[in-house]
């Protein structure tokens, strides 16, 4: 698994170049998140390699939700539009009306090539800013000889998590960090907190955190949740941009 920035991931699994939550937009071309602290614009730190190489390195493209740090400008001009493109059933029409003619909803799993994609829910936020949020959706990836990978998404700790950890048992458990932040309420992603939740959850897991230090609403940095893993005496993986994680069985 490559981290390209933020949440966007190359996954190469079961002989597939997955791409995960394309965000391409040269560095600095947005504006801020609205409402928010840190008001930089956006994204924070450009990519490893050119949006048209990542765009083109793509067999199958895998959209958790839509929000524009997950699923960009640039990713829709630039990927070819008879991509396999999975994504969850509340997104199909918006894909569709951007001229992806090979778009498969996953409502609870759907299948390409050898590899099974289930769907799994989540809770980008409490109350009433979870409510405003768009529903999102984690995936976990399945396949002979692999290890079976959960890709949380944008979500806090919470039950659909757990259901999901309890249900596949994953080898490896990618969460989404950065504890994203407006002004008013609480994090809508993973905080350093609930990121030690989960590897106390799934101790036999390879975790793997990501989402930090590209959008301005992400305050947690990797410094500071490297050092509250370490005082809850848990290990993570915390790839820079960029950087590639071999991704393996879990250790029962």
């Amino acid at each position: 698994m490559q981290l390209i920035r933020h949440a966007t991931l190359a996954i190469d699994y079961a002989g597939v170049r997955f791409l995960v939550d394309p965000m391409l937009d040269d560095v600095g071309s947005r504006a801020p998140i609205q409402n928010s602290p840190s008001p930089r614009k956006n994204p924070l730190v450009g990519l490893p390699d050119s949006a048209n190489e990542i765009a083109r390195n793509a067999e199958v493209v895998l959209v958790t939700h839509t929000h524009s740090d997950h699923w960009d400008e640039t990713a829709v001009r630039l990927l070819a539009k008879d991509l396999p493109l999975f994504g969850q059933v509340a997104d199909e029409a918006k894909f569709r009306g951007q001229s992806f003619v090979n778009v498969h909803p996953v409502g609870e799993s759907a299948k390409w090539k050898d590899v099974e994609i289930a769907r799994t829910g989540g809770q980008h936020g409490q109350g009433e800013i979870g409510k405003s949020m768009a529903p999102v959706s984690g995936f976990v990836l399945r396949a002979s000889g692999e290890p079976t990978t959960y890709i949380a998404s944008d979500t806090i700790w919470c039950e659909e998590v757990r259901e999901a950890l309890a249900r596949y048992k994953p080898s490896v458990v990618i969460v989404n960090a950065g504890a994203a932040q407006f002004l008013k309420g609480d994090p809508i992603t993973m905080t350093a907190d609930e990121v030690v939740a989960v590897c106390q959850a799934a101790p036999n897991a390879q975790v793997v955190a990501v989402h930090m230090e590209a959008i301005n609403h992400c305050l947690l940095t990797r410094e500071d949740l490297a050092f509250q893993l370490e005082a809850a005496r848990v290990r993570a993986a915390i790839p820079g941009d960029g950087e590639w994680v071999t991704l393996s069985a879990a250790v029962r």
